[in-house]
């Protein structure tokens, strides 16, 4: 009778710890790193987007929902001069943008004229830049490339887009 309890138990202790193995919670820094790896394509998917509130991974016919950062906002921008598309949410493992591995001098400002963002950042394979900023506020945006620059003012709130595909450098 006591191997029985025995085995009860360690088959239970088993299942709960399957089951937490398969939980899509993870930590600010791991869904950051995720959505980077697929940017970079370090991680596969049929399909990877992310929305204001969301990283979606879909394979085969699984899809697994992760919640972004409470505070902080992903942003995906493709600057470019010729060739753009329309885009809302960003697809990491679909949008392209025409500028391909360039380096753009970012610049973003909340509108009290604080710096949030000062750097030089090369644009990914998929020619675009990725950015997290502040929740629930509007920023001026500047990028330049060369002898080219492009001027936007971007949100972070609720229903705002997570890629920006309209900043044309002239």
């Amino acid at each position: 009778m006591k191997k029985k309890s025995v085995l009860f138990i360690s088959i239970t202790f088993l299942f709960v710890l399957v089951g937490c193995a398969n939980n899509t919670e993870q930590s600010t820094e791991d869904i950051k790193s995720m959505i980077q790896d697929y940017s970079t394509d370090q991680l596969t998917a049929s399909s990877a987007s992310v929305t204001a509130t969301q990283l979606t991974v879909e394979n085969d016919d699984t899809q697994e929902n992760y919640d972004l950062p409470e505070e902080e906002f992903f942003v995906s921008i493709a600057p470019y001069i010729n060739e753009t598309h329309p885009c809302t949410f960003h697809s990491l493992t679909g949008c392209q943008g025409e500028l391909v591995n360039k380096p753009f001098d970012i610049y973003i400002e909340d509108m009290d004229g604080n710096v949030v963002f000062d750097d030089t950042i090369e644009s990914f394979d998929n020619g675009f830049v990725d950015v997290w900023l502040p929740r629930d506020q509007e920023f001026k945006v500047m990028i330049t490339y060369g002898d080219k620059q492009a001027v936007s003012t971007i949100s972070t709130f609720e229903n705002d887009p997570t890629c920006i595909t309209t900043m044309q450098l002239m």
